[in-house]
């Protein structure tokens, strides 16, 4: 498997898990891009499990700091 289909599917599994669930929020292109610069980074570092790097962003994605916008 390239680089580049390891990408796609650990992404793919991220994405399908976050919208069933319910957790994607905001902008689809923002979160689309911190799912896949989390998966970058852990490939940068050496790590090649598809699970390990979906779940990763999976969990990193739910504990992201949320900026909540004030009413006045």
């Amino acid at each position: 498997m390239t680089d580049l289909e390891l990408r796609a599917q650990s992404f793919e599994i991220a994405w399908k898990y976050l919208d069933r669930s319910g957790l994607l929020t905001g902008e689809h292109r923002e979160a689309a891009q911190f799912i896949l610069n989390r998966i970058d980074r852990m490939m940068l570092r050496g790590e090649r499990r598809r699970l390990l790097l979906s779940n990763a962003a999976i969990d990193a994605y739910r504990l992201r700091p949320h900026l909540v916008t004030l009413d006045a």
